[in-house]
């Protein structure tokens, strides 16, 4: 059986206009922020090839996949922040 690499997600992935913020770390854990609510859902994630499956602290599940270095995660698009220099 063939194994498929895990894709690199760690780092700050970002909606078009900004207002979400998630942050993937690399001990697996995620915090996302909405606007100006920092912390708005925190949880945990695992990362299966380009697929990651998502548990919220209170126990809300969800996933998400990377295609094109774009994260589709449930009706959200993010994008990879940029790191800065």
């Amino acid at each position: 059986m063939e194994t498929m690499e895990n894709i690199d997600v760690v780092g700050m992935w970002v909606t078009a206009d900004g207002y979400i913020r998630q942050e993937l770390l690399p001990n697996g854990r995620y915090d996302e922020a909405r606007g100006s609510r920092r912390s708005a859902y925190t949880g945990s994630y695992t990362v299966t090839g380009s697929h990651l499956d998502y548990v919220d602290d209170t126990g809300f599940t969800a996933t998400g996949d990377i295609r094109d270095g774009v994260l589709y995660h449930e009706h959200l698009v993010l994008y990879r922040e940029e790191k800065k220099a």
